[in-house]
């Protein structure tokens, strides 16, 4: 095991996409993660799955991790959980809250038996308040964080879901820098803590910068913000481009390359401040300029006249890009249950401590008999709680 968190050892009791994504990340960079799954397994395993135990889904957010399966209702269950957390830096949840502390294992009772613990709770809205108990889902935060408003259809001004779990995934980033963040600290201090991330907390910070600039300055009072104006996405002759024309130089390019210098010197467009006030107009007539043009031909006229431009790839098309390739973005690794499979590397770089190529993921318990024997149950206990069905152990079950 390689990457700059070797030697940290977390336990995953995450399910579904939040958390596990946050702390594949953790396993990507190193940490020896032990995901810890109910008898039935993570839902994700059987979301469409293309084997049984294993999705695509799944894999992304779980590779490189081990499993342990235990019934966490029982006794024999909760007490094997409390010897992992003994020996644990880090651990994760992302139950509903007020669940974990049902079950015993909530931030207060668990720094009692190892106060040096990181301990991080992702939530979706927060640990209390009016929402606290509901439940939540990616769209639900897309709608109530104002990221489906952002999104809004700018001539109806119906709102628009984007089609990715971004506050899902998004929370993820957020909270392995959070952990990596609390664990330096703890490098400091010797000292532990609680770490709480909620969905929408995330999504706020998130679209801060400019989607909720209109907003910012109280002075302004602002009651309503437009909805942007176009989507960025132009449709030339035979496909699809997107550049961007911001600085006066750039816009200047722009006209250039479309055959209009005229539009260089047009008051509507003179200025960055006249080109958003008359953005839907500037907008239309590039739109209606760009359709007779080839998407190549126009790339590279756009190109020569250094205005950022690329094509807009099919997500087949992606996996051949040139500069995908030269970065090595993506892998393939052979995992049991799906055989060839690709994945995404992890996104940083580290010079001095790099990270491993992309791993398969667990089979559901697969891991379970090696974990326990390293925290001191010997084959003994082990078959006892495999009788008792505290346990999934697939390699004893079919010994």
């Amino acid at each position: 095991m390689t990457g700059p968190l070797e030697g940290i050892k977390v336990v995953d009791l995450c399910s579904v996409i939040s958390g596990p994504a946050a702390t594949v990340q953790l396993a990507d960079q190193g940490a020896d993660v032990i995901k810890v799954e109910a008898l039935a397994g993570d839902i994700t395993r059987q979301s469409r799955a293309q084997s049984p135990g294993f999705s695509p889904s799944f894999v992304a957010c779980n590779r490189g991790k081990r499993s342990i399966s235990l019934d966490l209702k029982s006794e024999p269950g909760r007490e094997i959980l409390w010897r992992l957390i003994e020996s644990a830096d880090v651990i994760a949840q992302n139950y509903r809250p007020g669940a974990i502390e049902r079950l015993g294992f909530g931030y207060e009772t668990v720094k009692l038996r190892n106060p040096g613990i990181v301990y991080l709770s992702i939530s979706g809205v927060g640990a209390t308040g009016p929402y606290a108990e509901k439940r939540v889902y990616d769209p639900i935060i897309q709608a109530l964080s104002g990221l489906a408003d952002i999104q809004a259809d700018p001539l109806s001004g119906r709102p628009k879901m984007m089609r990715t779990i971004v506050a899902d995934k998004t929370t993820a980033i957020y909270a392995a820098q959070a952990v990596t963040a609390a664990l330096v600290a703890k490098g400091r201090t010797g000292e532990g803590q609680h770490v709480q991330i909620s969905m929408l907390d995330v999504m706020l910070s998130y679209l801060w910068p400019e989607g909720m600039a209109p907003f910012a300055v109280v002075a302004d009072d602002t009651k309503e913000a437009r909805a942007s104006a176009h989507d960025m996405i132009f449709e030339t002759s035979d496909g699809f481009i997107t550049f961007g024309a911001v600085s006066d130089k750039e816009w200047e390019g722009l006209c250039i390359a479309l055959e209009r210098p005229d539009l260089v010197k047009d008051s509507r467009f003179a200025t960055p401040a006249a080109r958003s006030k008359n953005r839907q107009e500037r907008l239309e007539l590039v739109d209606g300029l760009i359709s007779q043009r080839s998407r190549d031909e126009l790339i590279a006229a756009l190109e020569a006249n250094d205005v950022p431009c690329m094509p807009v790839l099919r997500r087949i098309e992606v996996l051949e890009d040139p500069q995908v390739l030269h970065n090595q973005a993506v892998s393939t690794i052979d995992q049991p249950g799906l055989g060839p499979t690709r994945q995404a590397r992890a996104a940083a770089r580290f010079s001095a401590t790099p990270s491993h190529e992309p791993r398969t993921a667990p089979s559901l318990g697969q891991d379970t008999i090696k974990v326990l024997a390293e925290i001191g149950f010997t084959a003994e206990d082990m078959q006892r709680l495999l009788e008792t069905g505290t346990i999934y152990a697939p390699d004893m079950r079919d010994a």
